[in-house]
C-alpha cells in the first residue's frame, strides 16, 4: 500500500436512520498528508488503498490520537476531540484526485476549497450532484427530508422550534469553515465549495457558488456563478451576473481578471481580461456584436464578443443613441484588431 495521499481528513456527520450520510464536518482537511501519519493511522483504519470513506469508532479515535502526537500535534489534538464525540465518525482519504464515489468524499473536496487549500477548477468534482442528497438545513442541522415532518412534531411537543433555513444539496459555508480575512454580510448566499479570497467583501446581494470564488481583495455585490474565479481588485456591482458552466457558458471557463469592474445589473459570458470594465446594465454574451472602437471613436470593425474574451484594458458600453454594444480599449482599436487576427 502506498503511504502517498493526494487528500486526507477526520471527520464528524450526520447520517439519516438508514445510516446514509447528509453530511460530514471536517475542521482540519489535509492536502497531500505526510507520508508517516498515514502509515501510522492505516492500520488501526484497514486502510488498504485507493479512495476510501472508512468510519471509525470513538476508541480508535482515542489510539490514532495517541500515536499521531509525534508526527502531528494538530492532527492528534482533532482526533483527541473527536474521542469524545456522540455523532457518527468518518476517516476519508484520496489516493488520488479521481472521480467521486461518496458523500464524504464530496464533502472533502467542498473542504478543501473553501479552506483555500486547493482553487476552483483544481479538484475533479465529476459525479458530485448524485452524492449530495437533498437535505433540510435546520437550527437542529442536517434532517433527511423523509424525516422531517417527524423532526419537527418532536420539536413542537417539546416546546421547540425546528426552523428550517433551506432545503437545498449545498449547505451554507460559514457553518463549516469561515476565512480569515473577509467580510460577508448574509452567510446564506456563500455555498461550502466556495473559495473566499483574503480582502474579498461580500455585500448582502453578493453570491458565491461552489467551485467558484475570489482571489481577494475584491469587493462582491453580484453574483459569482460556479466556475467562475475572480482576480485581485475587482469589483462585481450591485445585482450583476457571471455566467457559470451550469447556466449555458457550455465548456466555456468564465473568469475575471484583476482589477474589473462589472456595474451594477451588467453581465458577462465570456472572460474578461485584466483591467476590464463593463458598463452598468449591459449584458455581453460570447455571441453579442461588439462595435471595436479606435481612439476618435470610429469604427474599425465588428466582431463578436468571443473573439475578445481574456483581452486585457477593454471598455464594453452601450451607445446610447443607437443601442449598439462598443469596445474601447486603452490600446487602439486598430491594434487589437491586429492581436486578434494574429491569433485567428
Amino acid at each position: 500500500m502506498s503511504t502517498t495521499l493526494f487528500s486526507a481528513a477526520f471527520g464528524v456527520g450526520t447520517q439519516n436512520r438508514q445510516g446514509a450520510w447528509l453530511e460530514v464536518f471536517y475542521a482540519q482537511p489535509l492536502l497531500n498528508p505526510s507520508a508517516e501519519l498515514v502509515a501510522a493511522i492505516a492500520p488501526i483504519l484497514g486502510y488498504t488503498g485507493g479512495n476510501q470513506a472508512i468510519t471509525f469508532t470513538t476508541a480508535q479515535a482515542a489510539q490514532m490520537a495517541e500515536i499521531a502526537k509525534s508526527i502531528d500535534a494538530a492532527q492528534a489534538a482533532l482526533l483527541t476531540r473527536l474521542a469524545e464525540s456522540h455523532k457518527p465518525l468518518v476517516a476519508t482519504l484520496l489516493a488520488e484526485d479521481a472521480a467521486l464515489t461518496s458523500t464524504p468524499e464530496a464533502y472533502l473536496k467542498l473542504h478543501l476549497l473553501s479552506h483555500r487549500l486547493v482553487k476552483p477548477h483544481g479538484l475533479s468534482l465529476a459525479g458530485v450532484f448524485p452524492l449530495l442528497p437533498n437535505v433540510a438545513w435546520t437550527s437542529q442541522g442536517a434532517i433527511d427530508l423523509g424525516e422531517l415532518a417527524e423532526r419537527q412534531l418532536e420539536a413542537r411537543l417539546r416546546g421547540d422550534l425546528l426552523e428550517v433555513f433551506s432545503v437545498d444539496k449545498f449547505p451554507k459555508m460559514t457553518d463549516y469553515v469561515v476565512p480569515a480575512g473577509v467580510r460577508i454580510a448574509d452567510s446564506a448566499r456563500i455555498r461550502l465549495g466556495a473559495y473566499i479570497g483574503e480582502g474579498t467583501t461580500v455585500m448582502h446581494e453578493g453570491f458565491v457558488n461552489f467551485n467558484a470564488g475570489t482571489e481577494g481583495p475584491g469587493m462582491i455585490e453580484g453574483r459569482v456563478s460556479a466556475g467562475v474565479f475572480v482576480g485581485k481588485g475587482s469589483d462585481l456591482g450591485g445585482g450583476c451576473s457571471t455566467m457559470g458552466t451550469l447556466s449555458g457558458g457550455g465548456n466555456i471557463v468564465i473568469k475575471v481578471g484583476e482589477g474589473c469592474l462589472i456595474g451594477a445589473n451588467a453581465g458577462i459570458g465570456i472572460p474578461l481580461g485584466d483591467r476590464n470594465t463593463v458598463e452598468s446594465g449591459l449584458y455581453v454574451t460570447a455571441g453579442t456584436k461588439v462595435a471595436l472602437l479606435d481612439e476618435n471613436n470610429q469604427l474599425v470593425k465588428v466582431v463578436k464578443a468571443r473573439d475578445l474574451a481574456g483581452q486585457p484594458d477593454l471598455l464594453f458600453r452601450r451607445n446610447s443613441e443607437t443601442g449598439a454594444v462598443e469596445c474601447k480599449t486603452h490600446k487602439s482599436a486598430i491594434e487589437l484588431n491586429e492581436a486578434l487576427h494574429a491569433h485567428n
